[in-house]
């Protein structure tokens, strides 16, 4: 398990906050991957946020590495976190079945960066809010629901059998919906997308990163 700390001062680390489902997915990865690292929570819409000292862009996740050196994206994260160990691939080698799995990445993250934007919409004063915007961005997140039901269909894991990326990737964009939109009842919509979810969170790497805050 990760330790927590405040001070940059283990050799990996992992620059995060505990309701990013972002950072989730990295979290999950390096469980998955038995990658020991320093978890460091911060919250980079805090004025005493450091997260912009190690990216530019001033989002999180932010992965340290031995030498000091910083990756952001997570998508970026997770890639090198499963090159740098043989244990557990959860990428394909093969260029066809690799791609398939990058693609149910980016859809997830594309729900979560909807949803993301729609929560921090709500943050704002009423009259300061704009509907409109906030409904063309529900409507990815329903459109993003929808193809991955489709996508998902009757199979036990996003690309048939095995469970990989691609269904870390899912789960943390449907856990972060029912951490952050409850009322949006995407099991009932989503029988499939339901149960996929349910046999995800057996695993502990999902089992430890449930968002709070």
């Amino acid at each position: 398990m990760p330790r927590k700390n405040n001070t940059l001062n283990a050799k990996m680390k992992l620059i995060a906050s505990l309701t990013s489902p972002f950072a989730r997915k990295v979290r999950i990865v390096a469980a998955e991957k038995f990658t020991e690292y320093e978890l460091i929570v911060d919250i980079p819409w805090n004025e005493d946020t450091q997260v912009p000292k190690y990216n530019p862009l001033g989002k999180v996740p932010v992965w340290i590495m031995e030498d000091g050196k910083a990756l952001y994206d997570s998508r970026v994260i997770v890639e090198y976190l499963d090159s740098v160990s043989p244990v557990n691939h959860l990428l394909p080698k093969d260029a066809r079945p690799r791609i398939m799995v990058k693609r149910w990445e980016a859809l997830a993250d594309g729900v979560c960066d909807a949803a993301a934007t729609v929560f921090l919409e709500k943050k704002r004063p009423a009259a300061q809010q704009n509907p409109d915007w906030i409904q063309r961005q529900m409507g990815k997140v329903f459109a993003g629901l929808n193809a991955m039901s489709v996508d998902l269909g009757h199979q036990n894991y996003c690309t048939g059998e095995f469970f990989n990326l691609a269904d870390i990737a899912v789960g943390c964009a449907l856990g972060y919906l029912e951490f952050r939109f409850p009322e949006l009842e995407w099991r009932r919509a989503h029988p499939n997308l339901s149960e996929l979810y349910d046999r995800l969170m057996l695993r502990p790497s999902f089992k430890e990163t449930v968002p709070v805050g």
